[in-house]
């Protein structure tokens, strides 16, 4: 299962080349996380999700170009990998004639009170797993160890105004 995130463009995400700046897509990404993982938490007393957790790691691979507009784009998220201490999310940006983006994060449970990473529960996993998708997409972009990775490397830290293929 995947969840989809409806993300409106704000004029203020363009930057002086016309385009959505590549760290607004980082906010984009934050937005559909916390409203995935706010639907998460099952309530009824449970205490999972409800403390913190952290970014420990992004992966970016920007693919078009996505210019101001009044519709807003999907933000697609599941689940890629679920480790012991840690979840490694995957996304795409897109609507129904582009994928804008793709990329991942490793996100890790963190207990704020006493200031330290701590594991995922039994039944945090037993949630994450409805969402776990591990099927490669059909662009030749592929998951290796969790992590969204296409084709030709290296684009992740590209200037702004630089569009891949």
């Amino acid at each position: 299962m995947r969840h989809l995130y409806s993300c409106p463009l704000r004029w203020s995400d363009m930057d002086a080349f016309g385009h959505v700046n590549n760290a607004v897509f980082v906010r984009y990404l934050e937005e559909a996380r916390i409203d995935f993982m706010r639907r998460l938490a099952p309530g009824g007393g449970s205490a999972s999700f409800k403390g913190g957790s952290v970014v420990a790691r992004h992966e970016i691979d920007y693919l078009r170009q996505l210019v101001h507009r009044p519709e807003p784009v999907t933000v697609e998220l599941w689940v890629a990998k679920i480790s012991a201490a840690s979840m490694t999310v995957g996304y795409e940006v897109k609507d129904e004639d582009a994928v804008y983006l793709r990329a991942s994060t490793v996100v890790v449970p963190f207990d704020f009170a006493a200031g330290r990473p701590r594991r995922l529960t039994a039944e945090e996993k037993a949630i994450l797993k409805e969402y776990l998708d591990d099927a490669a997409h059909e662009d030749g972009a592929v998951r290796r160890g969790g992590a969204v990775e296409a084709a030709g490397r290296g684009r992740a830290g590209q200037q702004e105004g630089a569009v891949a293929r």
